[in-house]
């Protein structure tokens, strides 16, 4: 099939998945709705379809009429893939990973590169994407330089004040005020969390830290410098990324444009949209990790997933929203 008409059909399917979500995501056990391929006896097809994602696939003599999730939307098949309840990938999960002796980047390092573990003061912790700066002026010379990663990284879920200190390694890895502080929070995109009333939007769950030159690199472990930024990911690419529990690891993108309700514990849950989600690539402790193609492209930043799945916010939505640079 052309180009021009594979992208006119993804335009297509995103058109006929966005008209009907509401109504999809309202139905028991989704948490999630976007656009992807149909997997048939457990392998992907090249066949565009409305993926559904939900959180235990039931026989379908237990659920509800209302809840079953139709054959077709807006004329395409829709497909029903079991991922489990999505998880912000931080917290607890830290700990019941170490449990089964994974070597994790809890070192302390100077300068401080992508992959490592870092994190508020007063949480766990999470991963480093790498360092930014401002995107403007360019050219010039940058007013001030950043660590990159999850508001619930650096900010601790909207509960921190600008200023605080972030510590690299984390404060589960060690990291101690004043000895390991490496940056202070500068920014972050508030997390609109879902009421009984309504369900805002969020775009990203990122933050920024500024901190000295000296130390912060750009560098990824394991992975190198961005080369570039990826606007049009496809479905099927590989992707990589380091990550503070995992190292580094290799996924695939199996869905775009996927909207997605995010559970952060204490019954806080964020519904997110245009997301990007691959096969599982991550673990608790990961989240903050830049999701990069096999060229150093950057794609996204990590921050959520479940036993099967790994979600990732754009990387265009990153940098607009915190006005900053990933790569010269």
């Amino acid at each position: 099939m052309p180009k021009e008409e594979i992208e006119a059909q993804y335009g297509a399917v995103i058109a006929a998945q966005e008209g009907e979500q509401e109504t999809l995501l309202a139905k028991e056990n989704v948490v999630g709705v976007a656009t992807g391929h149909k997997i048939k006896d457990g392998r992907e097809t090249d066949e565009i379809c409305v993926t559904v994602f939900v959180s235990q696939k039931l026989d379908r003599a237990l659920v509800k009429d209302d809840d079953l999730v139709p054959n077709t939307v807006g004329g395409f098949k829709t497909d029903v893939v079991e991922t489990g309840e999505i998880f912000a990938g931080q917290g607890s999960e830290v700990a019941m990973k170490e449990e089964l002796g994974i070597e994790v980047l809890k070192q302390r390092v100077r300068p401080a590169k992508g992959g490592y573990s870092v994190g508020h003061y007063r949480i766990t912790a999470g991963t480093i994407a790498t360092c930014v700066y401002d995107r403007a002026p360019f050219p010039g010379i940058p007013p001030r330089y950043y660590i990159l990663s999850n508001n619930h990284v650096l900010a601790n879920s909207n509960n921190a004040r600008i200023g605080d200190p972030i510590l690299q390694p984390g404060p589960y890895d060690g990291g101690t005020v004043p000895g390991d502080i490496i940056a202070r929070l500068y920014k972050f995109v508030p997390i609109r969390f879902r009421t009984s009333t309504s369900a805002p939007l969020n775009l990203v769950d990122a933050a920024i830290a500024v901190g000295e030159f000296h130390n912060l690199d750009r560098e990824i472990y394991w992975i190198g410098y961005v080369k570039q930024v990826r606007s049009n990911p496809r479905i099927g690419d590989i992707v990589e990324k380091t990550g503070r529990t995992t190292n580094f690891s290799t996924g695939r993108i199996i869905a775009i444009n996927a909207t997605v309700n995010v559970n952060y514990g204490g019954g806080r849950v964020a519904r997110f949209i245009r997301q990007i989600m691959t096969t599982n690539m991550s673990a608790g402790g990961d989240s903050g990790s830049l999701v990069c193609d096999i060229r150093e492209g950057a794609v996204g930043l990590l921050f959520a997933g479940s036993s099967s799945v790994t979600v990732m916010n754009s990387i265009l939505y990153v940098q607009g929203l915190l006005g900053i640079r990933l790569h010269p």
